[in-house]
């Protein structure tokens, strides 16, 4: 069991561009690695890359710490959050990723989100293609139903999933028993909405 931190609100206001005081963001990085938390999950699109510069400058490659990131999704100007599954765009997110974290290679790294407009085996396989070339660890999944956890098993080992659960929100329920049944990390997100 691993206790951890998102990093998405280590960025600025609305997660776009660096926060008003960097080292204060530091701070707060260096203080949670002290008080015990050894997961800190984050994604390229936090900033973005904000958030992944600040790890890779405060924690880098501490063998401590387990430091997840995700690529796959994009900002438009009004905020929204699009998803962007292209393989090719996958892969050199990744190179991005290594570079701000300071890493050889990611601990864990996660499809985002999957792609309406992307063969979500395209996306899953650009990750397995990665962890094959050393440049992660551990695949991860996002945002995904219990049909896409399955076909993402007959491509590469799944390590975990990262979706929505609260105690508001329960909707979740059949991805996080698929997890369990499997063995297979669940890491909610926004556990703390009401």
């Amino acid at each position: 069991d691993r206790l951890g931190v998102g990093a998405m609100r280590l960025t600025g206001e609305d997660i776009v561009g660096a926060p008003p005081d960097e080292a204060a963001a530091k701070r707060v990085l260096r203080h949670a690695v002290e008080s015990g938390v050894d997961f800190v999950d984050t994604a390229d699109s936090y900033g973005p890359g904000v958030s992944e510069r600040l790890i890779g400058e405060e924690i880098g490659d501490d063998p401590e710490v387990l430091v997840a990131s995700k690529a796959g999704l994009l900002r438009n100007r009004e905020g929204d959050w699009i998803p962007h599954g292209d393989p090719d765009f996958l892969k050199n997110q990744v190179l991005c990723s290594l570079d701000r974290l300071g890493v050889d290679a990611i601990d864990l790294y996660q499809l985002h989100r999957p792609d309406p407009d992307t063969d979500f085996e395209a996306s899953v396989h650009a990750f397995a293609e990665m962890r094959d070339a050393g440049q992660i660890d551990r695949v991860g999944l996002s945002n995904v139903s219990v049909d896409q956890l399955e076909t993402a098993l007959d491509i590469v080992d799944v390590a975990t999933v990262q979706n929505r659960y609260d105690v508001g929100n329960r909707d979740e329920e059949a991805v996080l028993r698929a997890c369990e049944d499997r063995g297979i990390g669940f890491i909610p997100w926004g556990p703390m909405y009401a």
